[in-house]
């Protein structure tokens, strides 16, 4: 295996709240092979929120830089004690604009809690769009822990009953209900790690090619990271 690039790490603050973004560029050397496996992989539908498919990956772009990795989840994100990779796995978005559920067309957190991190790899430039982070505006609320998930669903179940909810869009930049704080574009060899609690969406553009070809698609590489 070649050498690996000088990987360029740089971290910023999220909201009000200072959440952390951490942006890694150059980070494996190996986009194009990545991409190509990719495509060559297997996808299945990927379940009720994700509006694509998925396809298990392999461990290699973490094991690449297993400790740069550990450090970063460690000494930014505080997970202290049995760090562990939960899921890395292939993404293609394939639903049609004007088809997505509701749930889909709003941004999301992954998870409610302060132990998972969730890691985004580009392997495509910037056409391809990136990840972008929210606050809700009713509530306040940039991140949904287990204290706040109850509130922030009523409101915005009362938000999706007053406006009479109908098949939408991919959602991008301030509405009524969301206001945007930050966003990464994308860009090949990328990787960005971020809680899951934070509240973000895809940035999907309208050139976007949403087909279910990995090979012309939107192919990104998803993963979440467990600790203490």
């Amino acid at each position: 295996m070649n050498s690996l690039p000088q990987a360029r790490v740089s971290i910023r603050k999220i909201g009000r709240e200072e959440q952390p973004l951490v942006i890694i560029d150059q980070y494996s050397g190996m986009a194009a092979r990545l991409h190509k496996a990719g495509c060559n992989s297997q996808f299945q539908q990927a379940g009720a929120f994700y509006p694509g498919l998925r396809a298990a990956a392999r461990p290699d772009l973490i094991e690449l830089r297993r400790d740069m990795i550990t450090t970063i989840l460690e000494q930014v994100f505080g997970l202290r004690q049995e760090i562990v990779l939960e899921m890395l796995a292939y993404a293609l978005v394939t639903a049609a604009r004007g088809s997505l559920s509701a749930a889909q067309s709003i941004p999301h957190y992954d998870h409610a809690g302060q132990n998972v991190v969730a890691g985004m790899f580009y392997m495509l430039g910037e056409g391809s769009g990136g990840t972008a982070f929210y606050r809700h505006r009713r509530t306040g609320f940039e991140t949904i822990t287990a204290l706040r998930e109850a509130e922030y669903r009523s409101a915005v179940e009362g938000e999706l009953q007053q406006s009479g909810w109908q098949a939408g869009d991919y959602h991008y930049g301030d509405t009524d209900h969301y206001e945007l704080l930050d966003e990464v574009e994308a860009r090949p060899d990328r990787l960005i790690l971020y809680r899951g609690n934070l509240l973000h969406s895809g940035v999907i553009p309208g050139s976007a090619n949403l087909s279910c070809d990995p090979s012309t698609g939107r192919l990104t590489m998803n993963m979440f990271f467990r600790g203490q």
